[in-house]
This record gives C-alpha cells, structure tokens and sequence, in this order.
C-alpha cells in the first residue's frame, strides 16, 4: 500500500503552516499580535521549504498588550510601536499566495482559523484556504498519548522546545517539523491527501455556505 507522502495530490500542494499570537480582550475574539508561516512542499521525496514570512501586528485600541501576553509571548509594548496593523500584515501575507493550491497547517487550527476568517476582507486567498489540523492527526497517528498538547508531542518526537516558545516563528518551524513527522508515520489507512483532509481537515469559514433567510 502506497505511503501517504508518495500521492501526488500530496506533492502538487503547497503546506503553509501557520500561528498566530494573540491578545484576548473581554468581549471580543482575540486579536492577533504576531503572524507566521512557513510554506512547505515535497519533492523528490523530500521536504523543501519554499517561502517564509512574519509580522508583528499592532493590535486595536480595545485590545491592548497585557503584562500577561508579556510574559507568556515575550512582545513587548515597545515591539509593537510601528507595527502594520492586523490588515496589512495578512494582506501583505496574502500577497504571497499566488502558486497554490494550498493547505493550511496548525495545532489547534480553529483559532488560526478564526483570525483568520475575521480579517478575511484583507487576505480573501488566505481565507478562503482550507486547513489541516495537527491535533486530529496525531491522534490518528499516535492513539493513546496522555494528551495532545504541541509540548507533549515536541517530547515524543524529541524536537526540541525552543527557547521562543509562544513566538509566532518558532511555533511554526517547530509544528512544520511535527507535521512532517505525522506524515511519515500516518497509520497505513491514511494514503491520500483527500483522507488526510477527511481525516484532520477544517473547512476555512469563508468557505462555508451562508442561510439565507427565507423571509
């Protein structure tokens, strides 16, 4: 039975990893601080890196950076002074998305997701891009592991934690490396790139049909 890697839908498709960091204020979604991606293909049977890019976001008035989002981020105020807001960081991103088709790739990917839909007027390619998410994949993968937090599975693979962990950039090098490693090691029923969406895929939300009201 063909590995899950050998598909050539697989290798046709660009993986875009992705995380933001984010403040949470009350009444609100999160509001996105840091973006990051990292664009991965196969070939020849190997992975590549084919593109990169990151942004701090200054974030909205009623969304300011906490002495907690300090602390768990390492982005200070001072980090932050001059950032491109939110809207031009993702559109700047979504510049870069020309040669698809793409997936996108994150741990938890519904907060990725959501980000991600509500600056969809800005990067209408990055919204309307599926995702892949690790978590669903890893227990597909991995069963019976005590939980399936991105820390315990760094430690099950042995990738090392990086000192900026919760920095945007470092979170996604270190899930591309998780993903790949899924990938590899994905149970012998997962040999499509179509089962792996069925499998640990999320529909983007711009993607999603709308009701219409019947009045």
């Amino acid at each position: 039975m063909a590995a899950l890697t050998e598909d050539p839908a697989l290798g046709d498709t660009t993986f875009v990893v992705i995380d933001f960091e984010g403040t949470t204020p009350a009444g609100h979604p999160p509001q996105p601080i840091e973006v990051a991606a990292l664009a991965l293909r196969r070939r020849a049977g190997q992975w590549t890196r084919v593109g990169e890019f990151e942004s701090l976001m200054a974030p909205p008035d009623f969304a300011p950076l906490t002495p907690f989002d300090t602390q768990q981020t390492g982005i200070t105020p001072a980090m932050l002074e001059g950032a491109p807001s939110a809207a031009e960081a993702l559109a700047a991103l979504d510049a870069l998305l020309t040669d698809g088709p793409y997936l996108l790739v994150a741990h938890h990917a519904s907060t990725e997701g959501n980000m991600i839909y509500h600056a969809r007027q800005s990067c209408p390619t990055l919204a309307a891009t599926d995702l892949l998410d690790t978590i669903p994949l890893a227990k597909r993968t991995l069963p019976g592991l005590a939980n399936y937090q991105l820390d315990t599975l760094l430690a099950h693979y042995a990738i090392a934690r990086p000192t900026d962990r919760h920095r945007a950039m470092a979170d996604v090098r270190v899930t591309a490396s998780l993903f790949t490693r899924l990938l590899t090691d994905a149970p012998g029923t997962l040999t499509t790139l179509q089962g792996l969406q069925a499998a640990a895929g999320r529909r983007a939300k711009a993607n999603e049909p709308t009701q219409n009201s019947l009045f």
